[in-house]
Order: structure tokens, then sequence, then C-alpha cells
């Protein structure tokens, strides 16, 4: 199944992140007196869409749940550079050793977000739906796939639980794509069934064989005009391969349903955050 509540952290992931940092001890941030208090605001040195509230709030109330934060943005908000994100309150010791673990969460997950909305400006307007992949990194899939949203775009299949999509290696161990599909329908899962083809004529396979959806993988622009042709509506066709914001409006005018790209979550550059600590004793 898919996730319910994707926008909520979850605490023992938040939990082995710190772990990664900290292990037996913050050795520099003990140095501070245990009964020094500070303030802190966490600061975008980057045009951003922002996201990772959750996470960031969990970061601090596991390591002192005496740390107050006040926000001045939401997540899917456009914020300039220079923008105060949220400010902070509470014992020093507690906000020195959660600062990089709590950035480093949103740095990641506004880049996913910034760049799901500049695809989801580029095909303003067209029928079309963009999509995220598996490609993600190992720890953050559910966050990531919430910074898409966050950013206007949206989430293909989660995982290999929630969805099934036949792919070359797939087709050739069942004999065919039409044996493939029947054995996945066979399968009796309740899922999207899906087939990647890489001409017109797998295409055509895959909707005789009744496939709910059909990826064209790396097809050229004339191709995804034909394929749209020959389909004539009878499933849903998703472009993917090689798409970046240069071409996007161009495959989305094409008249396909979606358009799936990886570099939503795989290629993404963190987003320069800092957080400027005042110790008030």
């Amino acid at each position: 199944m898919r996730p319910d509540s994707i926008d909520l952290a979850d605490p023992d992931e938040i939990s082995r992140f710190l772990a990664e940092d900290v292990g037996a001890g913050d050795l520099t941030s003990n140095i501070v007196p245990a009964s020094t208090l500070a303030t802190a605001k966490a600061i975008t040195r980057q045009t951003m869409v922002f996201c990772g509230r959750s996470w960031f709030e969990e970061v601090f109330s596991i390591l002192d749940k005496a740390i107050k934060i006040e926000w001045c943005v939401s997540d899917g908000e456009m914020v300039a550079a220079g923008a105060e994100l949220c400010s902070l309150q509470g014992p020093a010791r507690a906000l020195l050793t959660g600062e990089r673990t709590a950035l480093n969460i949103v740095q990641a997950l506004s880049a996913t977000a910034t760049i799901s909305r500049q695809y989801a400006d580029a095909v303003a307007g067209c029928n079309v739906r963009i999509l995220d992949t598996r490609k993600t990194i190992p720890g953050l899939r559910i966050a990531q796939k919430y910074a898409v949203r966050c950013g206007g775009c949206e989430n293909h299949r989660f995982g290999l639980y929630d969805g099934i999509l036949i792919k070359e290696n797939h087709i050739v161990s069942t004999g065919s794509i039409t044996n493939a599909v029947l054995l996945a329908k066979a399968s009796n899962s309740g899922v999207l069934v899906e087939v990647e083809v890489e001409s017109l004529d797998e295409l055509t396979q895959a909707i005789h064989a009744s496939a709910d959806r059909v990826l064209l993988d790396n097809f050229t622009l004339d191709m995804l005009r034909d394929a749209v042709r020959d389909n004539r509506g009878r499933v849903d066709l998703e472009a993917s391969g090689n798409v970046n914001l240069e071409n996007v409006r161009e495959i989305a005018e094409t008249g396909v349903d979606f358009i799936s790209i990886g570099a939503l979550t795989k290629d993404i550059k963190a987003i320069d955050l800092s957080m400027r600590i005042r110790f008030l004793n």
C-alpha cells in the first residue's frame, strides 16, 4: 500500500539520520555549557520551493522537546533568496547538534520540490501529468515523493509493491508482451499494469494485450506523435527517457497522457541553506 501520510516524517527514519551524524555523542557541542540557551534562524540563500517542515521539526523533537520552532513558510511555498524559513529557541547544545541533519534534509527535499515546480510550469496549459520515478535517494523515497507533490507534479509507483511495470527483461523471460501482461493480470494484484515498449510495433502488441498503460521509452517526437495517433485513446501513454526542461513542453504537446522524469529526484542539486545561532547566556 502507498503511505497514507507522506507529509509526516518517520521518527525512526530521522533517528537513523541523526545516528549517522551524532554517533556516540556530539563531542564539539558538549563543550557548550548544558544550561546555555540560544535562538536560531534558518535562512535560504537561493530562491526555492520550500519542503521538509515535518522532517525538520522531528530532528529537534528527538534531540530536545524543549526546542520551540516558529515557521515563516509552508511546504510548497515559493521562497525568495535570503528569506527566513523559521526561528528556533531552546537549549544551545541541541540546536547545534541538530543543525546539519535538519538542513541536509530540507536542502534535498526543497531541491526536489523546486525542480518539480520548474517542470510543472514548463507544461502549464498542456493536458499532461508529470510523474516521478523510483530513482530516489536511498532512505528518502517517501520524503522525495512528497516533495514532488509540493512542486506540483505527481507520483508514479512508490515501489515494486504497488504497481507492475513490465520491462524488456520481463518480456524476454515470459516469451512475449502478451504473455507478460496475461501473467500480470492473472496475479490479481489489483494494481495498474504498465508495459515499457521501444517501438510502435511493441505498442500495438501492448494495446492488444490490454495493458493499462504503455511507457514509450526514448521515443522521438515523431514517434510519440505516431504513437498517440495509432493508440486512438485506447490506453494511457507515458513518455520517458531523455526528458529535460528544454524539450518537456514539446513532448507534452505530442498528446501523451504522462511524462515520467527521473531527474525530479535523482539529479537534484541541494539548496544552499544556513542556520544563524545567537546565544542568550
